[in-house]
């Protein structure tokens, strides 16, 4: 019965240091005077691991971490974009200008070593 402790282990490992690089990414953004608007965000499309403002602009934030960026970036699905943009779809109901507000979809690789890569609009349009 090692085997399911194992899967459970690597399964907490993973989250924690998922929680981790996203706590990292927080900070960096909070560094370039961005606040905090949500964490872990949950719309009708899923989950938005950070979510910031600057002044009345809205930043959606997928943070992917793995041993390297690379293998971080390629973790990233046309389905799980679709989702996202739903998410934020949502979420933006909630503000004043509504779908009107000014948004950016960026991704935060994290690295092994906690080396963080920002690509800002990653999505592009959506």
């Amino acid at each position: 019965m090692a085997a399911p402790r194992n899967r459970q282990d690597r399964g907490q490992r993973a989250y924690l240091a998922g929680t981790a690089a996203e706590d990292q990414v927080a900070k960096h953004y909070e560094q370039r005077g961005y606040s905090i608007a949500e964490r872990r965000w949950r719309g009708a499309g899923g989950e938005i691991d950070l979510i910031f403002r600057l002044g009345a602009a809205l930043v959606f934030v997928e943070v992917k971490h793995s041993k390297t960026r690379a293998q971080a970036a390629a973790r990233i699905t046309q389905a799980q974009m679709q989702r996202i943009y739903a998410s934020a779809g949502q979420y933006l109901e909630t503000e004043p200008a509504g779908q009107l507000t000014e948004s950016r979809f960026d991704v935060a690789l994290v690295d092994g070593a906690g080396m963080i890569e920002i690509i800002e609009n990653a999505f592009g349009q959506g």
